[in-house]
């Protein structure tokens, strides 16, 4: 499922992935038994690597429009690299320690 939602958030917006694969995914992940709020955090970081990936990369677009006009795209594109790694560790880290993700909202309810 994760695979499906980062390879969907190269190419479409946030609203659009959740209209498209929440009530797919939803039902798979309470019948396995899944914490929906872990879910949710998973879901989110892999948006948010997705934006951050080629072949579009709309948070790399965005950047563009804020930096110095000597900063070329492909600057860009190799500087996001040690981002995406460390976030794609970090996912590993949420799915192995699913109680990193659900601690403080356990703590709220």
């Amino acid at each position: 499922m994760m695979v499906i939602i980062f390879f969907l958030a190269m190419v479409l917006d946030p609203v659009g992935i959740m209209l498209i694969t929440l009530p797919v995914f939803m039902p798979i992940v309470k019948s396995l038994g899944f914490d929906p709020i872990w879910f949710g955090i998973l879901f989110v970081i892999n948006m948010e690597i997705g934006y951050k990936t080629p072949p579009f990369g709309f948070n790399l677009f965005y950047l563009k429009g804020v930096v110095p006009p000597e900063i070329t795209m492909k600057d860009i594109y190799t500087s996001v690299v040690p981002f995406v790694i460390i976030e794609i560790v970090a996912i590993g880290i949420i799915m192995v320690f699913p109680e990193i993700a659900t601690w403080l909202p356990g703590v709220f309810f």
